[in-house]
């Protein structure tokens, strides 16, 4: 299943639909996260913010945060039925938004900690691989079909604004022009 910003409640019934299989995450081409990982926390963030163009734009993510450990405890990785328990462990106390972004945070020593987009998910025998790419950053207002806020007088949000400029006098200091080596300029 390929996907673009996947809601928590899509994400979800995936996991309810394969609690039997072994979750695994796949955080760069050919790199694979340990199977000793952990589910350390999940995090929901509202955010709101304001563009380029001056447009207030909110969303929320649900940010699930995975940690290896130092020493390899297991040869699988964890089944998706006992992630579904921390899922449920969770809600109890933090109902999560079904409409959230779902983002897997991440990082070892050799990959900088970030959070990262599921890219696809697909079952491969007995695993229900994650395949995890870097977030991006975009212009929201170019997303939503403008030209990053130009207003109607032409004017671009990106361009700094204009300070008008103090205009200079110049005066004639002198009555007389100086005389070529005379020493007076």
């Amino acid at each position: 299943m390929n996907m673009e910003n996947l809601k928590w409640s899509s994400f979800k019934k995936q996991l309810q639909a394969n609690p039997k299989l072994h979750l695994q995450f796949q955080y760069a081409e050919n790199q694979w996260m340990d199977a000793a990982y952990h589910i350390t926390e999940i995090k929901q963030a509202p955010i709101t913010s304001v563009d380029c163009g001056g447009v207030m734009n909110t969303w929320t993510e649900v940010i699930i945060q995975l940690w290896e450990p130092e020493n390899k405890q297991q040869e699988k990785a964890m089944h998706v039925s006992k992630a579904l328990t921390i899922v449920e462990l969770v809600e109890k106390s933090l109902p999560l938004n079904p409409d959230g972004l779902v983002k897997i945070e991440f990082g070892n020593p050799q990959f900088d900690t970030r959070q990262m987009l599921p890219k696809s998910l697909t079952i491969d025998g007995e695993n229900l691989i994650i395949d995890l790419r870097p977030d991006t950053v975009q212009c929201k207002a170019i997303e939503k079909g403008g030209s990053c806020g130009t207003n109607s007088l032409g004017e671009e949000c990106c361009t700094p604004i204009a300070l008008e400029k103090p205009q200079i006098i110049l005066k004639n200091l002198t009555t007389t022009a100086c005389a070529l080596g005379s020493g007076c300029c």
